[in-house]
């Protein structure tokens, strides 16, 4: 496709070349050069500011806007302050403590903070006035929403079902990610049960499109062409791909975490809470299966994503997958066709020649 030629409006509106929105992804996948790279090769990069302070979003998004002048996002968590108990820290840390003294850590402690502040999050946003911001695990009030669009920011929500993405529409928002069941990372649910939302994304994505006539992001499973064709058919406007870039030679992650992901089988991966306090989707692993087996004692996300923090950042210094968060979706297995090192730039290149080549294809058939 040539500058100029578009595929939807949002597309247009973001003067994407290709409809392909990178995925923000915590922990350290999505750094600037990923999120440029993305956006001046005709995608859409997005940055994960969920877990980072105020001023570490603001510097982020400079070295962004440094090395690219198209239109990128940022993604936060919503979410409320937290002040845990000390039961709960206690008991929590009574099942992270012996995982810790297998990578020669002393017992964890309470922390100070467990999460930066969210509202400083957003004003930061608005300061900064990035062009796209998404919003996940909760709900925006209908006058943040209208703030946020007054201040020249689309506002994108996420939803695992269409009650969710009704109230995205009700609050404001100019778009929706429809997060299907076999996206890698944590599940964006805030209305009814985890397990009631798991609805995978070839089903959810036309039923919010017909929902709530909104832009459509179809996120979980898409890691070529073939998904991208596939969702922009079932009336998606982009497909959002986080396990697809997380590889990519921009990506700061664990070397050991890129190797899981390149050899993972399909099944590799399930739903836990064990390691955030909040569902995610990640590759079976001793950190995941150890603190499952002590199902109680797992604190509220994001007491328990804060306390195994510490432990984590050791395991990826130490290559030791074994006590990472494997966040994966389950359509990674596919990714293995593509060499090893990729840029995130060459595979936009790549996956636009692949949704054209399978929208041709499709289209041959009504000959």
């Amino acid at each position: 496709m040539s500058e100029g030629s578009f595929v939807t409006p949002f597309a247009e509106r973001f003067r994407m070349r290709v409809p392909v929105v990178q995925a923000p992804m915590v922990g350290g996948a999505t750094t600037p050069a990923m999120v440029a790279a993305v956006s001046n090769a005709g995608g859409l990069g997005f940055l994960a500011g969920a877990a980072l302070a105020p001023e570490k979003i603001a510097s982020e998004v400079a070295a962004i806007r440094l090395l690219t002048d198209r239109p990128f996002g940022v993604n936060l968590f919503v979410l409320e302050p937290v002040a845990p108990d000390d039961a709960t820290v206690r008991r929590a840390l009574e099942a992270i403590d012996p995982l810790r003294a297998d990578l020669g850590l002393p017992p964890g402690q309470p922390l100070e903070r467990y999460a930066p502040d969210f509202r400083a999050q957003l004003e930061t946003l608005i300061e900064l006035r990035v062009p796209v911001a998404s919003f996940t695990f909760g709900l925006l009030s209908e006058d943040d929403v209208a703030r946020l669009q007054a201040n020249g920011l689309y506002v994108i929500g996420t939803a695992t079902h269409v009650a969710e993405g009704l109230a995205w529409r009700a609050a404001g928002a100019d778009a929706i990610v429809a997060q299907g069941a076999e996206a890698g990372g944590h599940r964006g649910t805030f209305i009814g049960a985890f397990e009631d939302a798991l609805i995978g994304t070839m089903a959810l994505v036309p039923q919010l499109a017909d929902a709530t006539g909104l832009p459509v992001l179809a996120a979980g499973g898409i890691m070529d062409g073939r998904g991208v064709a596939a969702a922009l058919a079932l009336g998606a406007q982009a497909a959002m791909m986080g396990s697809a870039f997380i590889t990519c030679a921009e990506s700061e992650i664990s070397p050991a975490w890129k190797g899981r992901l390149r050899s993972m089988p399909d099944t590799a991966t399930s739903v836990t809470r064990a390691i955030t306090g909040r569902h995610a989707r990640g590759i079976r692993n001793p950190l995941m299966q150890r603190l499952t087996e002590s199902a109680q004692k797992i604190a509220p996300y994001p007491v328990q994503n804060a306390l195994t923090q510490e432990l984590r950042q050791t395991a990826s210094r130490a290559e030791n997958a074994d006590y990472l968060s494997l966040w994966s979706g389950q359509g990674t297995p596919i990714g293995r066709k593509r060499r090893e090192g990729l840029g995130a730039a060459e595979l936009v290149e790549q996956l636009d020649q692949e949704w054209l080549a399978a929208a041709a294809r499709i289209a041959a058939l009504k000959r």
